[in-house]
């Protein structure tokens, strides 16, 4: 988790004592303050303090007050928050072994699987009464993500016959997807179908063809970690900003993968390629989200 600081502009790696300052710079800095009762310990106040650096990007620490108002830190890991909904279908939420923090479920038919982030506003979560239900409904999920090491590529060459071809066979492969979640036999039959012949294009032109020429967006998981994953989407805008503490370069991409939109942020040190609109990103991203949950619930975020 660390070694995403590099992400929003900290390259050089963290020693203990850098961890500790990190720690006192959130705790005297922070603008967003979140506080509920400990679930574990009706005598200590869970928290969840950001420290933003005004991009959308920060620190985030999760600890915990105690009896004599000290802070115990169980969670410290950078963050960046898009503002942009990316999903409305319905979200769980698992806890995770770390103390106090919690992982986002998607099953999202834009990607054609089962999307799993680090969930950003926890404390919020706790409040609106959620560890309770199993499915989340009426909510929206912003997701984003964090990346240390990304490729900028060059995009597939089409024409207008084929891009409005390529929407209305995703168009149909979404519809068949939505019908085999009901329990169509015949559309889990014509996915598996369409699957099989797919992979048969694929394999043929790969005689001849680069793999980057074939496939114009993947979202796959990857690596142990269960939130994260190796992305290839289409840069939709970028813009550059400067960590205030490093002065290191930060980007913050707009992708478009598949039929999912998201954020990610990434340090200048490890982009290679100048980013640019309707150019293609590459890399593998730690997936981050925060669920907007309904307004008749109430928000539970308040300011001590």
């Amino acid at each position: 988790m660390h070694k995403y600081f590099r992400a929003i502009g900290f390259s050089v790696p963290f020693k203990a004592h850098d961890a500790y300052n990190l720690i006192e710079d959130v705790l005297d800095k922070a603008e967003d303050r979140f506080y509920i009762t400990d679930p574990l310990d009706e005598d200590s106040m869970l928290s969840e303090l950001r420290y933003d650096f005004g991009f959308g990007y920060g620190i985030c620490a999760i600890g915990v007050f105690d009896e004599d108002n000290e802070f115990n830190c169980e969670s410290l890991f950078p963050y960046f928050i898009s503002e942009s909904v990316s999903s409305i279908e319905q979200v769980s939420v698992e806890e995770r072994i770390e103390g106090h923090t919690f992982a986002g479920v998607v099953d999202d038919l834009s990607v054609g699987t089962t999307l799993i982030f680090r969930l950003i506003n926890s404390v919020e979560f706790l409040k609106y009464g959620a560890p309770q239900m199993k499915q989340i409904p009426n909510t929206s999920v912003c997701l984003s993500g964090l990346c240390i090491n990304g490729t900028v590529m060059l995009p597939i060459l089409k024409t207008e016959e084929e891009i409005e071809d390529s929407r209305e066979k995703e168009m149909e492969r979404r519809n068949l997807m939505n019908m085999a979640r009901s329990g169509d036999e015949d559309a889990m039959k014509n996915l598996t179908m369409q699957d099989m012949d797919m992979y048969a294009v694929i394999m043929d032109k790969l005689q001849e063809d680069d793999i980057y020429t074939i496939v114009d967006s993947t979202f796959m998981p990857t690596g142990v970690e269960c939130d994260l994953y190796s992305i290839l989407g289409e840069i939709q805008r970028c813009v550059w900003t400067k960590n205030p503490i490093t002065d290191e370069q930060v980007w913050i991409l707009t992708i478009m993968c598949g039929d999912l939109l998201f954020k990610l942020c990434i340090n200048d040190q490890d982009l290679y390629g100048e980013p640019a609109a309707g150019r293609r990103f590459k890399g593998v991203v730690w997936m981050q989200g925060i669920i907007n949950f309904p307004e008749e619930g109430g928000s539970a975020y308040h300011d001590l």
